[in-house]
């Protein structure tokens, strides 16, 4: 019975409560955090945990990779703590993008084209947004999103540069000069512009290897934007040979995997959304930084392994 007094704040001799949680008891006094965490049984360490929790942020390498799709590491000061986080900008400016393109090369319900007709939303939505989230995972620290969303909106800004006359992309490969447009049509351009989209493939292999260290769904969406990329590739190289039917049925091959990565991006950005109002549910993304360990995190375990 003296056990139980003593932890409801009770003076033992007299069964008065004493003045903290008289205070507590008539709401006077806020929450006190080191009396809420800070206890005689709790190891300093688990302790200091807590606090942090409460305080700052303080969240697992799962969820910080959901978050910011990219594995946990160190940065100095405290920036993930005080500026929003920028993933899910530079998601949806990707996917803003690159669904209505699947579509276009797909040539469902009377679309098609290269999607000329989406030129906005490739400035825009692509290029702006995906360049603001770039600026933002850099000064958060994230190097691997970094990289990959300037890379994307430089090449959503590519991409409707080359579609916009005004910038003349086509204006060197054009028959007659004064209509410059008709050079997006000629063997030539295709067959230079057919480069372009390969060594996008190739930036994405790379991606692809990297991502194995963040999430299945990151990982599914390069493997996807890789095999669409090189089939983008063959579909000029064709169109440059006058293989008009394999270049047609190429495009629509691509589109579709084009198709499956804006799947995969959509779910993602579903999960990073609900995850940033800490909604009850939550969307698994599958996680791959703690099954791929870290050169870093391996020098670490041999060197405690040793010791």
């Amino acid at each position: 019975m003296a056990g139980t007094e003593k932890s409801l704040g009770m003076n033992v001799d007299n069964g008065t409560l004493n003045p903290h949680q008289e205070s507590l008891r008539n709401g006077t006094q806020e929450e006190d955090y080191s009396s809420s965490y800070l206890h005689a049984d709790v190891p300093s360490e688990q302790a200091l945990r807590r606090l942090k929790t409460a305080g700052s942020i303080s969240i697992s390498p799962e969820q910080f990779e959901k978050l910011f799709l990219a594995p946990q590491n160190k940065v100095k000061g405290e920036l993930r703590g005080t500026l929003a986080n920028p993933t899910p900008l530079a998601l949806l400016g990707l996917l803003l993008s690159l669904s209505p393109l699947s579509f276009d090369l797909m040539g469902l319900r009377g679309a098609g084209g290269t999607g000329a007709a989406s030129i906005g939303a490739y400035f825009f939505m692509g290029g702006l947004l995906m360049i603001l989230g770039s600026i933002g995972e850099f000064l958060l620290g994230n190097t691997f999103p970094f990289v990959v969303f300037g890379s994307f909106g430089g090449f959503w800004l590519t991409f409707a540069a080359t579609l916009d006359p005004n910038f003349g992309a086509t204006s060197d490969y054009t028959p007659d000069p004064t209509k410059p447009y008709l050079g997006g049509s000629t063997p030539s351009f295709y067959a230079s512009f057919a480069y372009f989209l390969l060594f996008m493939g190739l930036l994405c292999m790379i991606y692809l290897v990297a991502a194995l260290r963040t999430n299945v769904v990151f990982v599914v969406i390069f493997a996807t934007l890789v095999i669409a990329f090189c089939l983008l590739a063959g579909t000029y190289w064709q169109l440059a040979q006058a293989n008009n039917a394999q270049g047609s049925q190429l495009l629509v091959v691509a589109g579709a995997f084009m198709f499956i990565a804006c799947i995969a991006g959509w779910y993602i950005f579903a999960a990073q959304m609900l995850a940033c109002v800490d909604f009850p549910l939550s969307l698994p993304v599958g996680d791959l930084s703690t099954l791929i360990k870290g050169a870093s995190d391996k020098k670490a375990a041999k060197a405690n392994h040793s010791a």
